[in-house]
């Protein structure tokens, strides 16, 4: 599902392949062998497992991109400048909260940097909300990672080196 949510059609084809053989050949198990109970609760084991395991590689391979959204109430902090200066691409907006001026400050990063830019984020302003979501698909514009020296188009995931 994640490869279908990110576009990458043909990987959730071919994934999508293997996972109902794997399926198909589970339930003929499964079905066989109703009158033990023994069964019923390897396949239900299995399929936690299969679970885990799944969550855990989609963990590693990290696809897509997060959109950090980090709204700083502390006006002697400049968020989106620390971030400019590490080679982000920062929107900064200077909003108005509920105690008064905030600054709110978004920017998109590959879901691999995002553990990263957010110990940035806490580092520069620590007491700033934070907020992240997955981002489907981003178009236009080149961005840094704040990772490598590699700048990636958000069209398709390609990339282009500096």
């Amino acid at each position: 599902m994640i490869f279908v949510i990110n576009g990458h059609r043909w990987i959730a084809a071919g994934l999508g392949f293997f996972e109902v053989v794997i399926w198909a050949l589970a339930i003929g198990g499964v079905v066989k062998y109703l009158d033990h109970w023994t069964a019923l609760v390897a396949y239900a084991g299995g399929f936690a497992c299969g679970t885990l395991v799944g969550m855990t590689i989609e963990d590693r391979i990290a696809v897509g991109y997060r959109t950090i959204r980090v709204i700083n109430s502390d006006q002697s902090i400049d968020v989106a400048a620390a971030l400019r200066e590490r080679g982000y691409r920062v929107t900064r907006v200077d909003a108005k909260g509920g105690r008064g001026p905030v600054e709110l400050t978004f920017l998109v990063v590959r879901r691999r940097a995002a553990p990263e830019t957010l110990a940035i984020i806490k580092e520069v302003a620590p007491d700033a909300f934070i907020s992240i979501e997955r981002t489907d698909r981003a178009s236009g514009a080149c961005f840094q990672n704040g990772q490598s020296a590699r700048v990636g188009m958000w069209m398709r995931g390609t990339s282009l080196r500096k």
